[in-house]
């Protein structure tokens, strides 16, 4: 009666917190998931969750079908990574760059679960601080590349990972605390602090300050998230970084954060990789598993 797309589905509805997010991670329209459960529950003969509530409230039915994917989920992934080594699919190597140290948040994570399913695959990791990622990654010198900046290339393919709203970290007592949102003009008067890549890398410059043809009083620079924080929170600039990224230091109230306009910049993390990898098993598995941990660890993020 029940089926592993059930167990899938369901685990993506309580990890999305809505039907529009499940639906999207399952690859479903939002009819075909809410028809798909109702089936489920007309099968069982009971309601699995609670209509009309948020966060959405389980039933004990539906905790029991969660535990239930809890348990079966990992061990099918593990299984399939195990059929996949035995096929041929383990040798390989990983070569990764990231464009900014906020994604050692998730990344981490997920290199460290991947390690221990794909002990074969040589792996390291760069900064693409001082090079240009994209180009090494179509000589070959690396096999996958973060990036929120894709650039048409041949033989490059993006794999879209999340979305995420960039924002305008400031301090506690920054002049511009009492606005609901930033225009892009509050920036000339700022010293913007950015990681030190080129401004056609950086989405506040590419997203907002260019299309208003505004530049900001001055720019400095820094490579460590915490350091960009640390500048902001005593007055010494503001800073665009991703919302996720900014979670823990709001919780804290290190420093505050304000849209960057009035609908707000939104921005998509890609992964790219060179069309050749596109079919190789641990590249995929190491993609899937960034998506999961992604959508488990980080806050403010949705389905690109």
């Amino acid at each position: 009666m029940v089926e592993l797309r059930h167990l899938k589905t369901l685990a993506a509805l309580r990890d999305a917190g809505s039907l529009v997010e499940a639906a999207e991670r399952v690859h479903l329209t939002q009819s075909a998931l809410s028809h798909q459960i109702k089936d489920l529950e007309d099968r069982l003969n009971c309601s699995l969750f609670i209509r009309k509530t948020k966060p959405i409230c389980f039933t004990s039915a539906g905790q029991r079908l969660l535990t239930l994917a809890d348990e079966v989920l990992p061990m099918i992934r593990n299984t399939e990574r195990d059929i996949a080594r035995l096929a041929g699919g383990e040798a390989g190597r990983l070569n990764i760059s990231i464009d900014c140290h906020s994604c050692f948040d998730w990344l981490m994570p997920t290199i460290d679960h991947f390690r221990q399913h794909w002990p074969e695959v040589e792996m390291d990791l760069a900064s693409g601080f001082t090079f240009q990622p994209l180009p090494a990654l179509s000589r070959g010198d690396l096999d996958l590349v973060i990036t929120s900046d894709p650039e048409e290339r041949n033989g490059i393919f993006y794999i879209p990972l999340f979305s995420y709203e960039s924002v305008l970290a400031i301090g506690k007592r920054h002049r511009l605390i009492a606005k609901k949102f930033i225009h892009a003009e509050d920036l000339a008067q700022e010293t913007v602090i950015t990681y030190p890549v080129e401004q056609e890398r950086l989405d506040l410059f590419t997203k907002f300050l260019i299309p208003a043809d505004v530049e900001p009083y001055a720019i400095r620079t820094a490579e460590l998230t915490l350091m960009i924080l640390q500048l902001v929170a005593s007055g010494r600039g503001v800073a665009a970084l991703p919302n996720w990224a900014l979670h823990e230091y709001l919780q804290r109230d290190y420093v505050a954060a304000r849209p960057l306009g009035e609908k707000g910049v939104w921005c998509t993390l890609y992964a790219a990789i060179r069309e050749d990898q596109k079919e190789a098993e641990f590249m995929m598995d190491f993609l899937n598993t960034a998506k999961e941990i992604s959508f488990s660890t980080l806050t403010g993020i949705k389905s690109a």
